[in-house]
This record gives structure tokens, C-alpha cells and sequence, in this order.
């Protein structure tokens, strides 16, 4: 083996297109400026990824809230409980369980149009 055959370890080398060579200076007033940084905040990147997404995508998807992170939780628990509630209904019949599928559906439908909001 020749000495540029051997792995030196390390990172590999980005390639020509990979690499980020080109600066753009961009003037905003201060309101758009606080804008940029508040919905990049919102989203969990930078101002310069943000802005390299909106370029890529046309928009940038946010992080779900903790609200809604809740609220995807209760739908989980909710879930489980339906299918074990299906299960039961499987082995005792329909109507044993039939008033508690109206209750948990109920409650599926009140967080779903809080999460819609």
C-alpha cells in the first residue's frame, strides 16, 4: 500500500457541491429582521438555515408546541385504550363496551379540534 492509500481517519472532504463557499449580505429594517430571528426561533434552526430551507422548500414546517406535543401524548393514551376496549369487545360482545368507545371517541374529538386550532 502507497501512503495515500491509507485512511488517515477523520471527517471524508465535502465534495465541490457540497461545500458552503457563497455569502449573501441580505438588509432588513428591524422588523422584518426580528421577524426572520422569532420564526427560525419557532422552528429550532438558525436564521441561515431557515432562509436555505425557505429557499429550497418555499416554507419552513415549525416544531410542534408543547401543547400540541401534549395533546399527540393524550391521543396515544387514548388509542391504547380503544384497542384494548376493542379487544374486550371481541371477547364479551359489543355491547359491554359500547358506552365507553362513545366516551373515549368523545374525548379523541375535543383534542382534535384543539390541535386544529
Amino acid at each position: 500500500m502507497t501512503k495515500s492509500e491509507y485512511n488517515n481517519g477523520g471527517r471524508p472532504t465535502k465534495g465541490a457541491a457540497e461545500k458552503k463557499k457563497y455569502r449573501i449580505t441580505v438588509k432588513l429594517n428591524t422588523q422584518d429582521y426580528y421577524t426572520l430571528k422569532g420564526k427560525a426561533k419557532s422552528a429550532g434552526v438558525t436564521m441561515s438555515e431557515f432562509a436555505r430551507k425557505v429557499l429550497d422548500k418555499g416554507n419552513v414546517i415549525e416544531r410542534l408546541t408543547v401543547e400540541q406535543a401534549d395533546f399527540i401524548r393524550k391521543l396515544c393514551g387514548m388509542a391504547n385504550n380503544l384497542n384494548q376496549l376493542t379487544h374486550r369487545a371481541n371477547a364479551d360482545g359489543f355491547h359491554v363496551v359500547a358506552p365507553f368507545h362513545k366516551i373515549i371517541i368523545g374525548k379523541i374529538d375535543e383534542i382534535l379540534n384543539l390541535i386544529r386550532k
